[in-house]
């Protein structure tokens, strides 16, 4: 269906709600956007141009997407969005990692995000809890009980956290009892993500914590990206939902890494939601 004010809407108004739709949906042709907006097919070009730049989306043949790749990573906005009570399965359990007193260190994954979530009902406190998520910041700075530690950096709106140089000195002079991290990929015995910036903060985080928790979507299992990260042996315990499939969590037991499932509420399933891996 055609829009009948999109060709009247100025190209900021109009690259914005090209954005959500393609957020929302995942992907969009080039053709379908040109009908729902009104307008030529050169000026969808042109606005999708100008959301590539920005880190938005990616443009493919005939069309973009929002969806991650073996080299592209997605927007947080749309990995906000998906596989949320996945996700959420996970935090819970993570969640009863954390006691009071501990320093936690969180990734800027969304998956970790569920935890921040979690700790706002401050039934964990006091709490120690350091960062370079932009969106965990802001869940957690009115928080009582909570000391937040934010890590500095360069801001990537993409990820919307902080990275570089900075951020990677910053963590090295940390030492925390639990650092939660998530990956774009797992497969092989390694964990591997798209972006080599992003790699060096999370293998810093990694080295400051006495321990690690890998948490991931069942999604994620399987998959390979651009870099590798770390052997899946640098976690002490893996959490993913009970999405996984046997071939999955076959390729984990090979593999002889230490892994749960986590239950998703409401949700049947053949796993016994505290299963764990060889060690």
């Amino acid at each position: 269906m055609s829009s009948s004010s999109g060709g009247q809407q100025g190209p900021a108004a109009r690259q914005a709600a090209m954005a959500e739709q393609v957020l929302a949906d995942g992907s969009a042709t080039a053709a379908e956007l040109a009908e729902r907006f009104g307008v030529s097919l050169m000026t969808i070009h042109r606005d999708l141009d100008e959301l590539e730049r920005q880190g938005i989306v990616r443009k493919s043949r005939g069309g973009v997407t929002a969806q991650p790749s073996g080299v592209f990573e997605s927007n947080v906005q749309y990995r906000l969005k998906t596989m949320r009570a996945e996700k959420a399965a996970v935090a819970d359990r993570a969640l009863r990692m954390v006691e009071p007193g501990m320093a936690i260190l969180l990734d800027d994954s969304t998956s970790t995000l569920e935890i921040a979530r979690r700790l706002r009902t401050g039934e964990v406190t006091p709490l120690t809890v350091v960062t370079n998520f932009l969106e965990a910041i802001n869940l957690l700075s009115d928080q009582r009980g909570i000391h937040l530690m934010a890590l500095g950096g360069d801001y990537d709106p993409l990820h919307s956290s902080f990275l570089g140089v900075s951020c990677v000195e910053a963590v090295e002079q940390l030492r925390v009892d639990v650092c939660f991290a998530s990956t774009s990929a797992v497969h092989g015995g390694y964990a591997y993500h798209q972006e080599q910036h992003i790699v060096s903060v999370k293998r810093a985080m990694l080295d400051a914590a006495a321990r690690n928790v890998l948490l991931i979507d069942h999604t994620k299992l399987g998959r390979v990206a651009l870099h590798r990260v770390v052997p899946l042996s640098r976690f002490d315990t893996l959490l993913v939902d009970d999405g996984a499939s046997p071939e999955a969590l076959r390729d984990l037991d090979e593999h002889k890494v230490r892994y749960e499932v986590c239950p998703t509420p409401g949700k049947g399933d053949g796993h016994d939601g505290n299963r764990t891996g060889a060690t």
